[in-house]
């Protein structure tokens, strides 16, 4: 099955007018004799609308609402029309946050330690185990629809057993009927729809491991770009989902910002000459306006060093190309915001926005990794399906943007994209772990307009503040296991401008990388080799001031919640 069908199924939805006659009649209808079902279902059309939209590799400081330069007048509006968090983590790497996001517990506690090879070890299975639930499930037992586009990457991946096998079929020279196992794909863990991605890396033009519930999609058409896809197909849902009075559960699961930076040259043009002032000025910049907007406080939010010091921009020999860099990945988030932007009309047009809560968030901060110097292989293309050459311009002689190129912003500009922290994803240091998150729902968040909370969340409370404002039960039982017990909690009071009863205590661990935070303090550390670093984060939260040696009786204490954490939740390696 095409692309092409999957866009033109969809009707379009009933007017929100003829929604409510149809209501205001059964009630008439039934009111003398029917008075219980009456009852249940002006219940069931109280209950929100979800929409949790996740960004892949987004910097703390990208959005506009967060004090970047990128264009992004949607998720503006969202933010400024409801609430925006300055303390949320996610689980510093796409796999597991996807995994905690999904099923509200630690992501190891879900199977997911790292990312999708099965180890056999219990919180490595690379995929989401039998122990926990999804939001998608917990919602359908509760009489949600729901539906997934986009990144699914919590499932074990399917590889060929050759080197040159697994390159054709990268490359679309072949074709396979699974990229992991089909009964850890998304309609088979409570989705009744799902469009998208089953792996992690992706040609936004041509993308590898494309789905349409469990079906390969085997030829997109021309002009196809991923973004775009997801966020119209999102839309195509939400049509049909409003056609009936049950509420319903979407997640957008994007793959832009992510390499390759692949963007459309009308949303390149819009930055080119934006980020030729380099790497000081634009992080500079970003921070100012984080503090004269009063996202963050400068007595607590010092900006950092910024990540290797030693190259003045006015001596890059690379200038061009690494302006080009940060100007596709603006272009990438353009693009996204675009599309959400028909995500927000749609539920305009069909009177769904005043009762639908949308939730914004990235996976983990902007990206360091070099793709350039892996080459072809495992996830990554080497030829278009046409048979072009993809070029991975280690030394920088092929320019970001195409289709035939895979490259990455690196470590300076993932450095700017999450100003003012320093780190990045895959670390457990603010910058690997903080995410912007923002929440919109007008019949719901009472708290101001536009406000800004400080309380600290997790995308593990995603579960527990659904399941609150969906009025559905989280489990202990389902389809014949016992699930284990869920770790995250409601945000509904944050909404309604209240301090709700939050995290005591927060744990980390991937690659060795690991922490331990309270609201006073946070033991940090790089990977299992390296010693603690001590932050007093209620005052320094952009942890620029170690005090490990000062205070050696605090490390001590929090090493050994650490471990016990560790010990009780399967986290490896073993203390």
């Amino acid at each position: 099955m095409t692309i092409i069908s999957k866009f033109t199924s969809s009707s379009v939805a009933k007017p929100f007018v003829l929604k409510v006659a149809t209501i205001l009649i059964g009630m008439l209808l039934f009111s003398c004799n029917k008075e219980e079902q009456k009852t249940t279902t002006e219940e069931v059309s109280e209950r929100p609308n979800i929409i949790l939209i996740m960004a892949d590799d987004l910097g703390f400081s990208d959005l506009g609402c967060y004090g970047g330069e990128v264009e992004t007048p949607n998720l503006d509006w969202l933010a400024g029309n409801g609430l925006r968090f300055t303390q949320f983590y996610n689980t510093s790497r796409c796999c597991p946050t996807r995994a905690s996001l999904l099923t509200g517990l630690y992501n190891h506690q879900a199977g997911i330690g790292h990312m999708t090879t099965e180890t056999g070890k219990d919180g490595y299975r690379g995929h989401l185990v039998e122990t926990s639930v999804t939001l998608a499930e917990v919602l359908k037992e509760s009489g949600y629809h729901t539906g997934m586009v986009g990144k699914w990457h919590v499932s074990n991946t399917v590889v060929q057993d050759t080197p040159e096998k697994q390159m054709a079929w990268l490359n679309h020279q072949t074709s396979h009927p699974e990229f992991s196992p089909i009964d850890q794909y998304p309609v088979n863990r409570g989705f009744e729809k799902y469009y998208g991605n089953i792996w992690g890396v992706v040609d936004f033009f041509d993308p590898f491991s494309l789905v349409n519930g469990t079906e390969p999609v085997t030829e997109v058409p021309e002009n196809y770009y991923h973004t775009d896809a997801i966020n119209d197909t999102a839309s195509a849902y939400i049509k049909e989902f409003s056609k009936e009075e049950k509420p319903f559960f979407l997640y957008v699961a994007h793959t832009a910002p992510h390499w390759p930076l692949h963007a459309l040259p009308e949303d390149i043009a819009k930055y080119e000459e934006t980020y030729k002032v380099g790497w000081d000025v634009i992080r500079e910049s970003r921070y100012k306006r984080l503090v004269n907007n009063g996202i963050l406080d400068s007595t607590k939010y010092k900006l950092t060093p910024r990540w290797k010091n030693d190259l003045a921009w006015d001596d890059n020999p690379d200038q061009e190309w690494d302006a080009r860099a940060m100007a596709v990945h603006a272009a990438m988030i353009d693009r996204m915001d675009q599309g959400i932007g028909r995500i927000i009309k749609t539920l305009q047009e069909t009177g769904e926005l005043e009762n639908t809560l949308i939730v914004f968030l990235s996976d983990n901060g902007a990206s360091p990794e070099d793709c350039m110097r892996y080459g072809p292989g495992f996830d990554r293309p080497g030829q278009t399906r046409d048979g072009e050459e993809i070029a991975y311009p280690v030394n920088k002689d092929v320019m970001p943007g195409p289709q035939t190129s895979f490259a990455s912003i690196g470590q300076r500009w993932a450095n700017v994209a999450n100003t003012p922290f320093s780190y990045w994803k895959m670390e457990s240091y603010e910058g690997g772990i903080h995410t912007p998150m923002i929440a919109h729902w007008p019949k719901g968040i009472t708290a101001e307009k536009g406000s800004i909370s400080t309380q600290i969340g997790h995308v593990m409370d995603f579960m527990a503040t659904f399941a609150d404002v969906g009025e559905a039960a989280y489990p202990s039982t389902f389809n014949g296991n016992q699930i284990t017990p869920l770790q995250g909690k409601s945000l509904k009071a944050v909404f309604e401008g209240k301090q709700r009863d939050g995290h005591p205590v927060l744990f980390n661990e991937h690659e060795g990388g690991r922490y331990v935070r309270t609201p006073e303090w946070k033991l940090v550390k790089l990977d299992g080799n390296t010693p603690w670093a001590l932050y007093k984060i209620d005052g320094d939260r952009s942890e620029t001031n170690d005090v490990s040696e000062q205070h050696p009786e605090v490390v001590q204490e929090l090493d050994s919640m650490w471990q016990d954490w560790a010990m009780a939740n399967h986290v490896l390696p073993k203390p």
